[in-house]
């Protein structure tokens, strides 16, 4: 999972086995973050619209979670902040640049502290390459 800023570069890394439900690595993937500073707002997709991770992120991080309302009764959000998710190509385009990385394409490493360290070895390569 990664976070990233509204340029597209990285925040924050984080990895997981891939048997949890995503917005349970929220947390853990913004205790990993790079900076201090934490981002005013999260865009993702309907997976992300969840109550408790609202509830979560507004209480303990001060952060606004923005995603597409999944089939409920009640909505949770009106348009206003969803014209934001418009920008979530930018995520998209991170994820694009991590598989320039021909070592994360395909995950060659047992360990996924292994894979974690390949993983920032490359945020630090584009992070450099923007400076």
């Amino acid at each position: 999972m990664a976070i990233c800023d509204g340029q597209g570069l990285p925040l924050a890394v984080h990895v997981a086995s891939a048997s949890p439900y995503e917005p349970h690595l929220v947390p853990a993937t913004l205790d990993a973050r790079f900076l201090r500073e934490l981002p005013p707002r999260l865009i993702g997709d309907r997976g992300y619209d969840s109550d408790l991770l609202d509830t979560q992120l507004r209480d303990e991080y001060g952060i606004e979670m923005i995603a597409p309302n999944r089939s409920r009764r009640r909505r949770t959000q009106d348009g206003r902040p969803l014209r934001r998710y418009i920008r979530r190509w930018k995520i998209e385009r991170l994820f694009a640049w991590l598989h320039n990385s021909r070592r994360l394409v395909t995950r060659w490493e047992y360990h996924a502290a292994n894979f974690l360290g390949f993983i920032q070895l490359a945020c630090a390569q584009i992070l450099l390459r923007h400076l």
